[in-house]
């Protein structure tokens, strides 16, 4: 349940965010959510990934909607990828991951320097 509050959480903190400064700070939000709510390592990993995968992909979904798809079918060409969506589960993939892995970062942190 915690982890599940935390993927909510870092979705919707990872939206706000990215709307109002840029990109780069759904990695920022993915760690101070981690480092604040005290999770382990692969709690936080799961959360991040799953919290910054959703915000990614709705982001992506809206944006390729509003211009008509033209965007990711230009960049899957250019990648070489068959088809427009891929690109985009691509695009979502790599997000998570880096979600993931700032949110584990955190989590590490946080053990490190916790004394049991």
């Amino acid at each position: 349940m915690k982890t599940l509050f935390n993927i909510l959480a870092i979705a919707m903190l990872s939206f706000i965010a990215a709307s109002l400064v840029s990109w780069w700070t759904v990695a920022a939000v993915a760690f101070l959510v981690s480092l604040l709510a005290g999770l382990r390592p692969a709690q936080g990993f799961v959360a991040g990934f799953f919290g910054v995968g959703l915000c990614w992909m709705a982001v992506a979904f809206f944006r390729d909607v509003a211009n008509d798809h033209i965007l990711s079918a230009r960049m899957a060409a250019i990648f070489h990828l068959p088809y427009a969506p891929l690109f985009l589960m691509v695009s979502v993939f790599i997000g998570a991951l880096i979600g993931g892995l700032f949110a584990w970062s955190a989590a590490l942190i946080k053990s490190s320097f916790v004394t049991s």
